[in-house]
């Protein structure tokens, strides 16, 4: 259970207030994600926008425990983009679908994003979509216009809610089509038919749609032909069907509250007559220098290519390196520095490690015992304000010169041993948090080294130290210069010499 001293508050965007976070149960806390539209390579503002819903995930999981939190994170597979690029390429839009979102879920792994505890897909949910869609037509709230249906944003008394936009100030939002017949300009599509040769599902089965049963409402006039979904119903229905009609958490980028979040929110509780989400969290935008991320400036960068270049640990500390509602400035220096963080902090764990692998069972014994009952204390609550991940990077950082200080005493004594354990124990779970410090530390170092390289790697460092116990400098630095040419640094000591990617 919550620990009540450091109850977990959220900036709430409905409300526009930070509110403390009180789950419907908490047995089973639930959150929601938009996830991408599979039909290109994902960018470093999608990611932001996934590390900050997987650092409200493992907090979650830290107040409430693993087995209580269920996290949904959707896949759109059916988009305009999809089918047009299907259509050009001449396969079937899976075959699309499914290599993107493969993609998606490998750049996200190496970013040490967590698997949700769902991933659901908008093509196994178009029955579901259905239903909402039939019962919004029956209350009067969906109507049909020239083979479109409509949701009338009329019938929700409180629509705008969310993005503080008036009723008459709306446009129709992205991907809506403006058609002559709708009621009124703000209204937005939630199903419109399919040109001939294009997928679609129907009520009838042919070859170029799938099917749903429209027909279990009765005749409906629009369900003999291939018709698809539009953006926003997608997310309501997945939401609903793996988490239930009310949500707890529902997160996303600053650039989904309008229209896409607004829409969900009046066609959901239009549909259900409950709220669809008791807290809203945004994560602001990333900024290239002084532009947004965008197509038109030709800045937009890949995740897909900046782990080519990038360990994906780097990559994620750098997102976490300003507040998420916050614009955050992406740079190299940026990812430069968060090297030099993540460096340094190895190298901490590295030497804990050693004097760790050193002593005896009885002492080891006693570390366990001593970090259970650290743990048990669960005082380490920072993140629980806001999700401050600023603060607790600084906070890790204090523990890291704490860490190197005990290193450098007698760290085996009985009170520095006692006080390097509780730093130890501090600085891994602020870490664990926010998803870093993942790896063995000889890993980190030796990068994406092939078991080749490793051997070559190891071959030259073993032939710098006999040639520096040699007293051969000249041998010595000739390895050392062949090192730094091949991307490696040598580090010297009285054991031995090691290497590490630099």
């Amino acid at each position: 259970m919550e620990n009540q001293d450091h109850p977990l508050s959220l900036y709430d965007s409905l409300s526009r207030e930070v509110r403390r976070f009180v789950p419907q149960d908490p047995k089973n806390v639930t959150m929601y994600n938009c996830g991408p539209t599979v039909y290109s390579y994902a960018h470093i503002g999608n990611a932001r926008a996934a590390v900050v819903a997987d650092v409200l995930f493992r907090v979650l999981r830290h107040i409430y425990g693993e087995d209580h939190v269920r996290y949904a994170r959707n896949l759109t597979d059916v988009d305009d983009r999809i089918i047009a690029s299907a259509m050009e390429l001449g396969v079937p839009i899976s075959e699309i679908t499914e290599k993107y979102a493969r993609i998606y879920n490998e750049d996200l792994d190496a970013l040490n994003c967590l698997p949700p505890t769902v991933q659901p897909k908008a093509t196994e949910h178009i029955q579901q979509m259905a239903d909402i869609i039939v019962t919004l037509m029956d209350k009067d709230a969906a109507y049909l216009a020239e083979g479109h249906i409509y949701f009338d944003v009329t019938k929700d008394e409180d629509y705008g809610k969310l993005s503080g936009r008036k009723l008459e100030d709306n446009l129709a939002g992205a991907r809506v089509e403006v058609v002559g017949a709708k009621r009124n300009a703000a209204d937005f599509v939630l199903w419109k038919p399919s040109p001939d040769g294009e997928p679609g599902w129907s009520q009838q089965q042919t070859s170029t749609s799938y099917f749903v049963d429209w027909g279990k409402y009765g005749n409906r006039d629009f369900a003999t032909k291939p018709g698809r979904p539009g953006w926003h119903i997608e997310c309501s229905a997945m939401a609903k069907e793996t988490l239930g009609e009310t949500i707890d958490i529902h997160c996303g980028g600053i650039d989904l509250r309008f229209p896409h979040h607004e829409n969900e929110i009046a066609q959901s509780e239009t549909a259900n007559d409950k709220t669809f989400a008791n807290y809203w969290v945004h994560n602001e935008f990333l900024n290239m220098g002084k532009d947004k991320m965008s197509k038109s400036l030709g800045n937009v960068v890949l995740v897909h290519d900046l782990l080519k270049d990038w360990d994906g640990e780097v990559i994620r500390l750098a997102l976490l390196k300003a507040h998420y509602r916050n614009e955050l400035i992406w740079s190299e220096d940026l990812l430069r520095e968060s090297k030099r963080n993540l460096d340094r902090w190895y190298n901490t764990l590295s030497r804990f490690k050693d004097i760790y692998d050193q002593v005896e069972l009885g002492v080891r014994n006693k570390f366990e015992a001593l970090t259970a009952s650290i743990r048990k204390k669960n005082r380490h609550g920072l993140l629980k304000e806001d999700l401050d991940t600023v603060q607790q990077i600084f906070q890790i950082q204090n523990n890291d010169k704490n860490l190197i200080y005990y290193l450098a005493g007698d760290a085996l004594a009985e009170y520095h041993g006692n006080l390097l354990v509780e730093e130890y124990e501090v600085f891994m779970e602020r870490a664990n948090l926010l998803g870093l410090l993942q790896r063995d530390p000889e890993d980190w170092f030796r990068g994406n080294a092939s078991d080749d390289e490793t051997a070559e790697f190891d071959a030259l460092a073993a032939a710098r130290h006999a040639a520096r116990q040699a007293n051969d400098w000249a041998e010595a630095d000739r390895i050392r210069d062949e090192g730094t040419a091949r991307g490696i640094v040598f580090e010297d000591s009285a054991e031995g010499t090691s290497w590490r990617k630099a």
